[in-house]
């Protein structure tokens, strides 16, 4: 009997991503790449539109690999696993790096919130801190009118969990990554630190720790925030097209070309 549910399980599993990989061709980006598709067979078969034909197909496939977690699992986790997470992190404080905030929302002890990134980066930050005693310098501004004061957000959260305010310092000029850098070394210098252990998203630590450099500081790359697994695994999902998907892929693209105007213009 046991066996028999057991089966009927499996069975209702497979029924359910069978669902989920054709749901996913009726909502962006999936029903875009058959739009495309059909407008490249259409083309194809009319005199003097082959180019276009071929241009939409180009586009079609494109678009259906920056979509789908088997390339993206290849990419970013490629990136992300430019540092390891070091199993004994030497230091004498926490730099942590902002990235958004959602101003004029309610949050627990008062308005304004940390995003989806930053608030995974501000978790390993605190259990760095409980378990080194270490001081935290956050790094980030108010980048547009309309959303929050991401240092000023985080040290709010910092305090309400019991993180003495003397164990905190804020840089809360900062729009970009090399501001961050260039702030924080200021406020390093100031206050004697010389080993900061640099924490942020993982896609982000290798830019990050270029910046660093720049300002002549040397870290402790310390990454948080992983989008993928470290270990990733293929199946039918992972080759269905998906919104976050594409979202993630262009993260990527867009990482490698800041590092590389990092590395090379700046």
């Amino acid at each position: 009997m046991n066996g028999f549910l057991s089966s009927w399980d499996e069975i209702g599993n497979t029924m359910i991503y069978i669902l989920k990989f054709g749901a996913a061709w009726i909502l962006p980006p999936g029903i875009f790449i058959l739009v495309l598709m059909g407008l490249a067979v259409y083309f194809w078969k009319k005199r003097g539109l082959r180019r276009a034909a071929g241009a939409a197909a180009v586009t079609a496939l494109l678009l259906y690999l920056l979509s789908i977690g088997a390339v993206a699992d290849r990419l970013m986790g490629g990136l992300e696993r430019t540092y390891e997470v070091p199993e004994a992190p030497q230091g004498d404080v926490i730099v942590m790096l902002g990235g958004g905030a959602i101003a004029d929302v309610q949050d627990v002890d008062g308005v304004g919130m940390l995003a989806q990134s930053p608030s995974s980066r501000l978790l390993t930050t605190l259990r760095l801190h409980r378990l080194y005693n270490l001081p935290i310098l956050l790094s980030g501004g108010q980048v547009f009118s309309d959303t929050g004061s991401e240092a000023e957000i985080a040290r709010r959260v910092l305090l309400s969990l019991g993180v003495p305010s003397e164990m905190i310092y804020v840089e809360g000029r900062s729009l970009t990554t090399g501001q961050n850098a260039r702030y924080s070394a200021e406020i390093l210098r100031r206050e004697g630190f010389t080993h900061p252990i640099l924490v942020t998203s993982a896609f982000h630590l290798p830019r990050a720790v270029l910046n660093f450099e720049h300002e002549g500081v040397a870290v402790t790359p310390y990454p948080a925030d992983f989008w993928v697994s470290g270990n990733p695994q293929l199946y039918l999902i992972k080759f269905a097209p998906n919104a976050g998907t594409l979202y993630t892929n262009t993260v990527f693209l867009q990482e490698k070309l800041r590092i590389f105007v990092t590395r090379y213009l700046e």
